[in-house]
């Protein structure tokens, strides 16, 4: 049974066996992240106030049309930045860390293999992403707790490329099965490193806390992939 000190002492191991390739990678992670965000929600928060605004009913259907052109054009441009950027750098930049616990220092080459079998890929974090916002639409609670078992998603679609999509997710579960809770207090027991990287304005978040998690993410899913 693994233990939450072992974990977290492997990926520390391997983060600081290969520091600025971990924290570039990282970085690259959360700015493709932060991308996808900002354009799928682009226009959600714009003209907000054309009730108040003196139009006439055609004035007022032109505005509405060219808010929910904008609304729309932002929901297409962040769909295919996930599609084609966000996706594939994840499976990429997990493939990254996971190749770095296992052997470090592992290259940078590991993130361009993201962008290999692309259709498998996008078929599979389609799926989980589905998944994953129908189960949080009944209630957050199970939302949370499926995101959990969809968790080891991307090391598995690089680790077994033949399993389908639906397999790489079924997988995942089973790896997780008894595993959500102990993952959700590993998750916990990073919260002062959070608070640190919050106080020093995400400065921390870049340089350790971040490169930190997500090394012992990949040293917690090697560990189950073991016990499997």
């Amino acid at each position: 049974m693994w233990t939450i000190s072992e974990v977290k002492a492997k990926g520390r191991e391997a983060f600081k066996a290969n520091y600025w390739k971990s924290v570039l990678v990282t970085f690259i992670l959360s700015m493709v992240t932060g991308v996808a965000y900002s354009a799928s929600s682009a226009g959600n928060t714009s003209g907000t106030e054309t009730s108040t605004l003196d139009l006439t009913t055609s004035e007022q259907l032109a505005v509405l049309g060219i808010l929910g052109g904008i609304i729309g054009i932002g929901l297409i441009i962040g769909l295919l930045i996930r599609i084609f950027i966000k996706n594939p750098l994840e499976v990429g930049c997990y493939n990254f860390f996971k190749k770095n616990v296992l052997n470090p220092p592992a290259d940078l080459g590991a993130v361009k293999e993201g962008f290999s079998d692309f259709g498998h890929i996008f078929c599979t974090l389609f799926l989980r992403d589905l998944f994953n916002l129908l189960w949080t639409c009944l209630f957050i609670i199970p939302g949370i707790v499926k995101a959990y078992s969809y968790r080891m998603v991307p090391y598995i679609i690089k680790d077994n490329p033949e399993l389908s999509a639906t397999e790489v997710i079924t997988r995942s579960r089973e790896m997780m099965n008894g595993n959500k809770w102990k993952a959700f207090l590993l998750d916990l027991s990073f919260i002062g490193w959070i608070l640190l990287s919050i106080i020093t304005l995400g400065i921390a978040a870049f340089f350790w806390v971040g490169p930190y998690m997500n090394s012992t993410d990949a040293a917690l899913y090697l560990e189950l992939k073991d016990k499997q």
